[in-house]
């Protein structure tokens, strides 16, 4: 790569590391939707929802949108909504409240939408396993077409068509696309329907700002196609056409250009924190907004639900490690579960899954049970662990009432009576592919100086992303450096500095207070230390500094 292309040699070390042979660099380096987008023919149900979706558009009929209440959801229903604003229609959306209605469709959901005379039902980012809901809206007269990503089961739910890369009759091979990104090969397909009927086409390019939001946000692998719909997005987010996303970044106090961290940590929460403790519906209703005032109001409300989450889920979190100590006390876990009395807010269980898993190094859930005796969880997992075919494979034994998901994310219903012995399944079960994702080693790219570690050559690494799941951040080590501060932060971060011979480098390791990488950091003051690591950017005051976000150490001389 170095010869043929003219790259630095860290960069082509990345690439290699990845698998990308020499002669596809220049490629990866630029994804385009040209190379990588395929006919969504291709995707099984897509021509008959394409051709359902293409007669609703030319007659004129009244259309439902049905999302779900996360991100993906979000700018699923956003996406689908403004391809049908700009051919005249004025659709109907309904976002699930989290607590009162739960994920999916439900019965009362969809004779609403029935009476509000749509004919023509979209589900977006779920459906998929919703037989009975989906059955009434047929008896009501409803034609519905899902549009969605996860896990499911070999029957159909009874629609017009179904369109999920993750069907098990599906050979299009892009199931590792998020909901949003199966929407926007649904408008194409339906475009291609509508320019031969004469219809004007809309700049669907320069929609994917919705579709790498919710790609990056919805933790789906960064591969394939996914890569160019990120990379494309955050152009197009970087230019503020949408003025909801430019509202959102502005009370978020981006003042850089985003990139795939400000989606997943700034933008994202955000979003979903309408659906976690608010109206759910107030992501969509921002993405959608035409008006700057209007949307400023969406997007100050939506950061002060985002500043009350975080205060909830403090609290929750803190309970959370104080039973799964205990739990930990009695016998090794490889699956974590901690549940509530009945005052867990059932909107942050999945925020705090994702911090216990963090922490532990381990799958983990964490359930919020109600006044009924039954729970609400939600589990994130480690790489190389699958936690939906789990949590389905729980609900088939009659152990949990209902759930799904995907390899890195569950939800699911369990009565409170039941949940040991759910704990005890997800052990058994897990416990083997668990034990081997522990044993995988941190793989490094390279090896660095604290004075080789620049923002040019940070900016340099960046051509290999966009970096978010299943294309992780290049991991650089510093061998031989002297931990010459370390202290622990109010917000449970480690902030340090290395140094060599060459010079000085700063770093943090993010909420690693408490655990082991942070006691090691915080016992090796003074010591010369292996340290490994991602290169951050820090923009201070106008300033360009290189920080390195530490993910692991080792003492000098091993």
């Amino acid at each position: 790569m170095v010869q043929q292309h003219d790259l630095p040699e860290l960069l082509a070390r990345v690439l290699a590391g990845r698998g990308v042979a020499a002669a596809d660099a220049s490629g990866y380096l630029d994804p385009s939707l040209r190379a990588l987008m395929p006919d969504p023919s291709r995707l099984a149900g897509m021509e008959a929802a394409a051709d359902r979706l293409a007669r609703a558009i030319r007659a004129g009929e009244r259309i439902a949108i049905f999302g779900d209440y996360d991100v993906d959801g979000a700018t699923s229903a956003a996406l689908l909504a403004r391809f049908l604003r700009f051919h005249g229609l004025d659709p109907v959306i309904h976002i699930p409240d989290r607590i009162v209605e739960g994920y999916g469709p439900n019965d009362e959901a969809i004779a609403a939408l029935a009476r509000t005379g749509a004919s023509l039902l979209v589900t977006v980012d779920c459906g998929s396993t919703s037989h009975d809901a989906l059955s009434r809206a047929r008896r009501l007269g409803l034609d519905v077409v899902v549009v969605d990503h996860h896990q499911m089961g070999a029957d159909l739910p009874p629609a017009v068509a179904v369109v999920n890369p993750n069907r098990q009759d599906d050979l299009s091979g892009q199931g590792h696309l998020a909901a949003v990104g199966v929407v926007f090969l649904l408008l194409v397909a339906t475009n291609r329907l509508l320019r031969a009927a004469g219809h004007p086409q809309p700049d669907l390019l320069g929609w994917l700002d919705l579709v790498a939001l919710g790609t990056v946000a919805d933790v789906v692998p960064l591969t394939g196609l996914n890569r160019a719909y990120v990379r494309k997005g955050l152009i197009a987010l970087r230019r503020r056409d949408c003025i909801g996303l430019a509202a959102l970044a502005d009370v978020a106090r981006l003042t850089e250009p985003p990139d795939t961290y400000h989606l997943g940590f700034l933008l994202g929460p955000r979003i979903n924190a309408g659906g976690r403790i608010g109206d759910a519906g107030l992501g969509v209703r921002l993405l959608l907004c035409s008006d700057s005032n209007e949307a400023a109001r969406l997007a100050a409300t939506l950061d002060r639900l985002n500043g009350e989450r975080q205060a909830i889920e403090a609290r929750i979190l803190e309970q959370a490690q104080a039973i799964i100590e205990a739990d930990l006390a009695v016998r090794p876990r490889s699956v974590l579960v901690a549940h509530s009395a009945d005052d867990w807010h059932p909107g942050v269980v999945g925020i705090v899954a994702a911090r216990l898993k963090e922490k532990y190094g381990v799958p983990a859930f964490a359930i919020a049970l109600g006044p009924d005796g039954f729970g609400t969880g939600s589990g994130r997992s480690i790489r190389g662990v699958d936690l939906g075919a789990a949590i389905r494979a729980a609900v088939a034994e009659g152990i949990a009432v209902k759930g799904g998901g995907h390899a890195m994310a569950a939800g699911l219903t369990v009565h409170r009576d039941r949940i040991g012995d759910l704990s005890e399944f997800l052990d058994a079960r897990l416990a083997a592919s668990v034990a081997a994702a522990a044993e995988s080693d941190l793989k490094v790219d390279g090896l660095l100086t604290a004075s080789g570690a620049t923002p040019e050559l940070a900016a340099t690494l960046e051509a290999a992303g966009p970096f978010g799941s299943g294309n992780p951040q290049p991991v650089v080590a510093l061998a031989a450096h002297r931990l010459a501060y370390v202290e622990p932060t109010a917000q449970g971060h480690v902030r340090l500095s290395l140094a060599d011979s060459s010079g000085r480098i700063k770093g943090i390791a993010f909420r690693a207070v408490g655990t082991p990488l942070g006691d090691a950091l915080l016992s090796a003051r003074d010591r010369t230390v292996h340290v490994a690591g991602t290169l951050r950017v820090d923009r201070w005051g106008g300033r360009e500094a290189v920080q390195i976000a530490v993910r692991d150490i080792a003492p000098h001389g091993t």
